[in-house]
């Protein structure tokens, strides 16, 4: 009787496990070093078409659900905003370099997701840092959200927080 117990427990087991997803093993993903090797040509092919002002290579490297966020605390755009925003500029051949000197990259245990952080140099913002996340969409890497932020000193931040505030109170509606 015993046996029987278990063996049914067994098949309940099992049946229950059958209709999942099928989940990726380790030896269906490519090694993490390969996967990064991928992001980061995904992420320096965002950063060189932005600076030629290529358009369509840019938002072809966003997936279809992109958010950007700029530096600006109203900068949230889906991926057909940002594209209205950014489509003037690439019209006139004027892009924006932000060029990537130290990343990391790290991986979902699936290998599916992954998210990272940059630190940018640009001529107009100086330092500036990137984050965000991609997902493996169709075998190939796309960007689903990217963060820009100018990193402050922290000697500078309650100044720089008092202009902020200061600004916001000269904007706000009266």
């Amino acid at each position: 009787m015993p046996q029987l117990t278990t063996l049914a427990l067994v098949l309940l087991l099992t049946a229950g496990t059958a209709s999942l997803p099928a989940q990726a093993t380790p030896a269906t993903l490519a090694s993490p070093s390969t996967e990064t090797g991928a992001i980061d040509t995904v992420l320096d092919a965002f950063h060189a078409a932005a600076a030629r002002a290529d358009e369509e290579a840019y938002f072809a490297l966003l997936a279809p659900n992109a958010v950007f966020l700029g530096t600006d605390a109203t900068e949230r755009w889906d991926k057909a905003a940002f594209r209205a925003f950014a489509h003037p500029y690439f019209a006139e051949g004027k892009g924006w370099t932000f060029t990537p000197r130290n990343r990391h990259v790290d991986l979902s245990r699936d290998g599916r997701v992954a998210w990272f952080d940059e630190l940018l140099d640009s001529a107009s913002y100086g330092a500036c840092r990137g984050t965000g996340v991609l997902e493996k969409v169709d075998g190939g890497w796309k960007i689903v959200q990217y963060h820009l932020t100018i990193p402050m000193p922290n000697d500078l931040a309650k100044e720089l927080v008092a202009r902020i505030r200061e600004a916001a109170k000269e904007t706000a509606p009266k």
